[in-house]
């Protein structure tokens, strides 16, 4: 049945890319709003999904690269729903869409998502908090590397003074470009409550590799912050590089699988 949800959970996020792009072709009002829809019924049935692998395996669902992409597509549509909405960036949902179908896809071609769950009992608090904090800010990440690609599409349209039907509908740049440092900066002290967590949990020689390369990771948007808070970078230059660390970041994202 969890399957099922999250087959159904895929289709969702396809077509509601598929229909906004055809929407802004069309020059239809408000293409958004049935991709805002069909995402929502699409997180519904991740979360469905999230609820009965957990409980099958008897602890949040991140035992393998197949769940722990599921749960990272799932945290990248709920901060859509947190920034989206609270920036009037509506059309992010049609560049998330794909991301998350994208995803969601590669993740069920994987070995580990044809593989019955076993129950795997938690090894507690803090390595459980560790994992999810982490997996939640490193969506912050992936939404900030959509908010970076729509900048840079805005601004390559203002250049060249061209403002087609798709292009009128993206949102002033300079709302983009807020959001985005907002974003990296939420999935920067996410990732850093996800790191405390870690050490908190203790056993760091059994973790050591998805420590270190969280402090990585930590270390690679930290500097990035750090250089857009003093103005060396600006916000061209900070959208070019969330679109390289996400990629970076999730090229790499199988370190942070644990064996409890």
């Amino acid at each position: 049945m969890d399957r099922v949800l999250l087959a159904v959970s895929t289709v969702c996020f396809l077509l509601g890319f598929a229909y906004s792009m055809y929407a802004l072709g069309a020059r239809m009002v408000r293409p958004a709003r049935f991709n805002f829809i069909i995402m929502l019924f699409g997180f519904a049935l991740q979360t469905g999904f999230l609820h009965l692998r957990g409980q099958t395996v008897g602890r949040c669902p991140l035992t393998n690269m197949f769940e722990i992409l599921v749960f990272l597509s799932w945290s990248l549509v709920l901060l859509y729903f947190i920034v989206g909405p609270t920036y009037r960036l509506s059309l992010l949902g049609t560049f998330t869409s794909p991301l998350v179908f994208i995803i969601l896809t590669f993740a069920q071609s994987l070995p580990s998502a044809s593989l019955a769950p076993e129950y795997k009992p938690s090894a507690g608090f803090w390595p459980e908090m560790h994992a999810a904090v982490s997996l939640i800010a490193y969506g912050a990440f992936a939404l900030a590397c959509v908010a970076g690609v729509m900048y840079l599409i805005q601004e390559r349209s203002l250049k060249q003074h061209r403002m087609n039907s798709f292009l009128f509908n993206l949102p002033p740049i300079a709302d983009l470009a807020g959001a985005l440092q907002r974003v990296l900066l939420a999935g920067f002290v996410l990732l850093t409550l996800g790191l405390v967590a870690g050490f908190q949990a203790g056993d760091l020689e059994a973790h050591r590799a998805a420590i270190i390369w969280s402090i990585c990771v930590w270390l690679m948007y930290g500097v990035l912050l750090l250089l857009r808070f003093t103005h060396r970078f600006s916000s061209r230059h900070i959208a070019w590089m969330s679109v390289i660390a996400f990629t970076v970041a999730l090229t790499t994202l199988w370190i942070i699988i644990f064996k409890h």
